[in-house]
């Protein structure tokens, strides 16, 4: 929408991009996001707006028919008025590594679209590309699943529903924890990053670890409890990488390292 017009607007209805960048709304996604981001703690603002509404109203249906069709659900012509907006942090960007059928190197496991880095597009994942390399690893995966998979199971699963008197309050203390990350992961990992807020990330994600290693062991592991522990660990990740990042660099942003070096040093995780 920003490439097509949209402006990006205080609630008052001023424009604060051209004071961040001479680019406007145009420049890069990162820039804009932090200058949401800026605006939003300078003004105690819970949102800024995007606004399409000069353009024309065919021209607005016509190009952005989803965009318009759900807005509308929510209450929000957006060929009258502009709408609520906030920026998105990009926690991991690139993906799992894969070979050309889309296998990582994990036994069994595939993986396509954004959360693969098949090295087809460099360190930009542009919309368009990624809708193409998604149509061509999908097949490719598809077919090396189809030759090499296992005769098909019959037996019938078992049923892994819980309902002894636990089961209940494990799984509202699972759900909190989950909201407890969430805004942890937002508060000190999101668009603007320091050094004093990763060290206090990391150190409550510790914590949150030692949590989930114990409720392990004190309940019964279901599938929610395995997500819990899933989403501290890929926390524990992101977090140890940014730290380990003395640069600022694409949507990695650290205020106290605000500068890019002149040569990007690898960024790939190896397990061992």
């Amino acid at each position: 929408m920003r490439g097509e017009g949209g402006r990006l607007l205080l609630p008052d209805g001023t424009r604060f991009m051209p004071a961040h960048d001479a680019r406007a709304e145009l420049a890069p996604r990162d820039i804009v996001a932090r200058a949401i981001d800026a605006e939003m703690k300078k003004h105690r603002l819970d949102c800024v707006r995007l606004d399409i509404s000069h353009q024309p109203p065919d021209f607005v249906r016509d190009h952005f028919p989803n965009i318009h069709a759900r807005c509308l659900q929510l209450g929000i012509d957006i060929t009258r008025e502009p709408i609520p907006v906030v920026p998105a942090a990009h926690y991991t960007c690139g993906g799992v590594l894969t070979d050309l059928r889309g296998r990582a190197d994990l036994a069994g496991l595939h993986v396509i679209g954004e959360a693969a880095c098949t090295g087809l597009h460099g360190a930009n994942r542009l919309a368009s590309n990624s809708l193409l390399e998604c149509l061509v690893f999908a097949r490719a995966a598809a077919s090396d699943i189809a030759a090499s998979a296992p005769a098909r199971q019959t037996r019938p699963l078992p049923d892994r529903a819980d309902h002894s008197p636990g089961a209940t309050g494990a799984s509202s203390a699972v759900s909190q924890a989950r909201n407890e990350l969430r805004r942890l992961m937002s508060q000190d990992v999101g668009i603007v990053r320091s050094r004093e807020r990763l060290e206090r990330a990391a150190a409550r994600i510790a914590s949150l670890r030692a949590e989930v290693r114990a409720a392990c062991v004190d309940a019964r592991t279901d599938g929610a409890l395995l997500e819990w522990r899933n989403l501290v660990t890929v926390a524990e990740l992101i977090v140890r990488s940014a730290r380990q990042r003395p640069e600022s660099r694409g949507c990695h942003f650290n205020s106290d390292q605000p500068r890019t070096l002149p040569t990007a040093r690898p960024t790939v995780l190896d397990p061992s």
